[in-house]
């Protein structure tokens, strides 16, 4: 190759080298293509009336007011599951606002039900299942029945009693809902102990887990967010939300041997039945004992 070959070759390397290192400054720094012309992260001002069932959240606290920023940012910037969470909140917010109020637990007690599941039907690493994620202990000692073949954790209105049941023990111990909320991820003794550990008797004041101090103000962060959607940059139309179907209720006190061929009878397939009853984890119905369940059909 000869001299002046390679020299041309070698200025070519560098003057591309250069209109591309400048092409990337170029498109860092101008507005026609930076980024941020069409995408921006605002910080969020919080609101001054953020609470739990009216229990208010002392922002003047600085560390509260850090913790309870980092939540709702969050909660607005992680777009696709806030949407999500919106989408299913429209879809069991409606079942579950009645029975809170039947079993005398504030409204705000649905977001815990979010915050906890995500309204989807996933066991968690510590084996807590269900829309109000219950251990099977704990969901035992309330009376739901939990075995390989029926598994009340599942049922919506059963779990529902049994969340409120546990709540409200804890608002009495604690004489405070916030307290209530944190000792549902702790424990009531976990969190007494802290509590009396540091002779504190409030939520805010408390040295707690990590999880549990994230715990209460991410139920808050949800509510502000989903009550809110619009105002967080949530775009959406009433159709895109989701929507549970229509059911009727037949009560069954005998053994069901098929639940694929029970649920062709009224319609189904397999898949639809469980969906619609997903307390019932096998293929069969035991029921031993003729005991009295019921059974939600979907209304055509």
């Amino acid at each position: 190759m000869s001299k002046s070959f390679r020299f041309i070759s070698l200025l070519s390397v560098l003057i591309v080298t250069f209109l591309f290192f400048n092409a990337i400054n170029k498109n860092e720094t101008d507005p026609e293509t930076s980024t941020s012309k069409t995408y921006k992260i605002k910080a969020l001002k919080l609101p001054t009336n953020l609470n739990l069932a009216g229990e208010r959240v002392p922002l003047e606290i600085p560390d509260v007011k850090e913790r309870m920023e980092r939540e709702l940012l969050v909660n607005t910037y992680w777009q696709s599951n806030g949407l999500l969470l919106i989408k299913r909140a429209n879809k069991y917010f409606p079942v579950l606002e009645p029975l809170l109020k039947k079993y005398g637990l504030p409204d705000d007690f649905k977001f815990l039900a979010l915050a906890e599941s995500a309204f989807i039907d996933e066991t968690s690493s510590a084996g807590a299942a269900g829309m109000w994620h219950f251990m099977k202990a704990t969901g035992k000692e309330y009376g739901l029945e939990i075995n390989s073949n029926v598994d009340e954790r599942y049922n919506i209105e059963k779990s529902t009693k049994v969340a409120a049941e546990y709540l409200i023990k804890s608002k009495e111990r604690f004489n405070s809902w916030t307290l209530a909320a944190a000792s549902y991820n702790a424990g009531n003794y976990g969190v007494s102990k802290r509590l009396e550990t540091q002779e504190v008797d409030n939520y805010y004041d408390a040295k707690l887990p990590n999880e549990t101090e994230r715990y209460v103000l991410r139920i808050i962060a949800l509510k502000e967010v989903i009550s809110n959607p619009k105002k967080y940059g949530f775009v959406f139309e009433n159709e895109d939300l989701y929507t549970l179907e229509k059911t009727r209720t037949i009560k069954v006190d005998t053994a069901i041997s098929n639940i694929t061929h029970f649920a062709k009878k009224f319609g189904m397939n397999y898949k639809e039945f469980k969906i619609h009853n997903p307390w019932l984890r096998e293929n069969n119905l035991n029921n031993k004992s003729r005991k009295v369940y019921e059974i939600k059909i979907p209304v055509n």
